[in-house]
């Protein structure tokens, strides 16, 4: 059977997640940048491998629960967290080796363009 443009089910539940990290941060009227950016980082980028696999539904999945719960704009987080071409950086510690300083490892969190032109038509 030929599949055209289908993902498969995202291997992450996001039913069960806790959305108070942005929810609690993340106020309107403004929606301050300063505020809900480093929330929806905080949230996002421990699963950015998943949300960033063009094979799974994941990133539709987890902006639906969002905005679900966040009761947000369409497009908030997409015009408001921008950090270059590449995305949301993400910066997480790795396990130095014995006898090193620690280090830091970056990726980035993207956000597609075609994801993002979707987003408002989920709403």
């Amino acid at each position: 059977m030929f599949r055209l443009l289908q993902s498969a089910e995202c291997p992450e539940n996001f039913e069960d997640k806790n959305y108070t990290i942005i929810t609690s941060r993340c106020k309107g009227p403004e929606y301050p940048a300063d505020q809900c950016c480093p929330a929806f980082k905080e949230f996002a980028c421990p699963i950015r491998d998943k949300i960033n696999d063009p094979k799974t539904d994941c990133a539709q999945t987890m902006f639906s629960y969002i905005n679900l719960y966040g009761r947000f704009p369409p497009g908030l987080f997409a015009h408001k967290c921008r950090e270059g071409k590449e995305g949301l950086k993400c910066d997480e510690p790795t396990l130095p080796p014995s006898g090193s300083a620690a280090a830091v490892h970056s990726t980035s969190l993207l956000l597609t363009a075609g994801f993002l032109v979707l987003l408002p038509l989920m709403l």
